[in-house]
């Protein structure tokens, strides 16, 4: 396998096995609930508004402010982008071939890339909150190597095949919300300078990752199904393709009743017998609706009865181990979709669940994008 620096070819690449979380996972979850619907009535979506992932020009001009004009809430939370920062090593070379394994086992170039997609997401968010184009430079900087070197996924051997398919739905739209803002962003009136050369590129990177990969998840009625629907939605807003975006919110609207119960029951946590696979659940759910609401649909928040409320119900109960399952505690990661729903939703439960690690960083294996109480706390209609 090769590395590849944007103008060489480096060589070398060790296996590091054992991580520190369980993230995969091949089999389906159980039959949905009797009685359960999918019906949802989306908005028509004909245009994209931009930036629209995640965040919004409105929206990050408003956090930003709150922490150039001294807000100290907001202040601890933007914090959380500036220690990601300055505990992760700028890259300056990119690997042609991602080799991925399944349950924890990892590689360098499955570590960078995940990594990477929070770094440029964070840089991203610094340059709006500072003003200061070397970030953006810098976030353009991490785009590009991506784009211009990236070729293909590997497996490690022993590991599920399908893995590179849940990889790509992790990890693109993160590094989606970092090029929305890149691309459509303005301080002061002026653009990042991200070339329509560079852009087009990244749009290569995307088709291929999603064509190739993500399009291919299998139907395991999971988390790998809500993550790759949520990634197709993010996608299909940068390539202004309401078809590809189409696609992503559809599948979302069938899977729900197999992984959000209709008392909000989330049959990972007794599946998996962790809590973790069924925050990929709910993060991927929770994002795409916030993807929507964004573009003017709140139809995922109130899809079957806000399912997705009644999923963080059910998470809620799963800290105070009373769900019959009891793979939680206090101590468990909050994963950030629970600022985002929180943000939605203003429940009781939500607001007990993101207050145990208050402010909101990112996931500790950088599989969906983080600093959501930077970008949403309190941050409404925007």
């Amino acid at each position: 396998m090769k590395k590849k620096n944007v103008n060489s070819w480096l060589t070398g690449v060790g296996l590091v096995v054992l991580s520190t979380c369980l993230f995969q996972c091949e089999k389906g979850v159980k039959a949905p609930a009797p009685g359960s619907t999918s019906s949802a009535t989306p908005r028509a979506i004909t245009s994209f508004v931009h930036p629209g992932v995640l965040n919004t020009q409105a929206s990050l001009d408003l956090v930003g402010g709150q922490v150039n004009g001294g807000d100290a809430v907001r202040s601890a939370s933007y914090q959380k982008v500036l220690d990601f920062i300055n505990s992760h090593t700028y890259p300056t070379s990119f690997y042609s071939t991602v080799v991925v394994g399944s349950n924890g086992a990892t590689t360098p170039s499955k570590s960078q890339i995940r990594s990477d997609a929070e770094l440029v997401y964070a840089l991203a968010l610094r340059w709006t909150k500072t003003g200061n184009f070397t970030y953006a430079s810098q976030a353009i900087g991490i785009l590009n190597g991506w784009a211009y070197t990236f070729q293909k996924y590997d497996v490690l051997s022993g590991s599920n095949p399908n893995q590179p398919a849940l990889e790509a739905s992790w990890t693109t739209p993160s590094f989606v919300a970092a090029a929305e803002i890149i691309r459509y962003y303005k301080v002061n009136g002026q653009g990042s300078g991200w070339s329509d050369a560079d852009i087009a590129q990244f749009s290569n990177y995307l088709n291929l990752v999603k064509n190739n990969y993500i399009n291919n998840i299998p139907q395991y009625n999971n988390n790998w199904n809500a993550s790759a629907g949520y990634a197709k939605m993010a996608i299909g807003i940068f390539l202004n393709s309401t078809t590809v975006y189409q696609n992503g919110y559809n599948a979302l609207v069938s899977l729900m009743p197999s992984v959000i119960y209709s008392d909000g029951t989330l049959p990972e946590l007794c599946d998996r017998q962790d809590c973790v696979h069924y925050q990929y659940t709910l993060t991927a759910y929770a994002y795409a609706a916030e993807l929507a609401r964004i573009q003017g649909d709140n139809s995922l928040w109130t899809l079957n009865s806000s399912r997705i409320s009644a999923g963080y119900d059910f998470m809620r109960a799963a800290y105070n181990q009373s769900t019959g399952c009891n793979y939680c505690s206090t101590s468990s990661p909050v994963f950030p979709g629970t600022e985002v729903a929180y943000n939605y939703y203003k429940s009781s439960n939500l607001q007990y669940l993101r207050e145990l690690q208050d402010p909101l960083g990112v996931p500790n294996d950088n599989t969906f994008l983080g600093f959501t109480t930077y970008t949403h706390f309190n941050v409404s209609g925007l």
